[in-house]
């Protein structure tokens, strides 16, 4: 599933995904890998920083053999000084499965479009 910045980066950087900037960042969710917790087209907010990642949490994050695409996913595990990341429908394989570890870049807190409400950490 793949997510893009609400207010596009201008800071003129020609490669990777964009960054995310501010204490909360708005994305926008795009695909089906992160159904039933998000949906194509909910917006949700993310924080670059705050407290630590745990496995559970939804993230944003870009796979190092895909850096110019970022996507939202769950952390399961650490691995290699990243995350492995699956997507909540098992049914769509995009994510850590395919693409190996991740770089986390934030955690998804909220989703405040169309159905308005906090992302649900999930005990794995």
């Amino acid at each position: 599933m793949e997510v893009k910045p609400v207010r596009p980066d201008r800071s003129g950087h020609p490669a990777g995904a964009p960054r995310l900037r501010g204490p909360l960042t708005p994305v926008l969710v795009t695909g089906p890998s992160m159904a039933p917790t998000l949906r194509h087209g909910d917006a949700v907010l993310v924080r670059p920083a705050g407290r630590p990642i745990r496995p559970g949490d939804v993230v944003v994050a870009v796979f190092r053999t895909r850096p110019d695409l970022l996507v939202v996913k769950r952390a399961v595990r650490q691995q290699d000084g990243g995350w492995w990341l699956r997507g909540d429908n098992e049914l769509v394989t995009d994510d850590s499965r395919a693409y190996g570890v991740a770089d986390v870049r934030g955690r998804v807190v909220a989703r405040y479009w169309p159905r308005p409400g906090l992302v649900p950490r999930r005990a794995l």
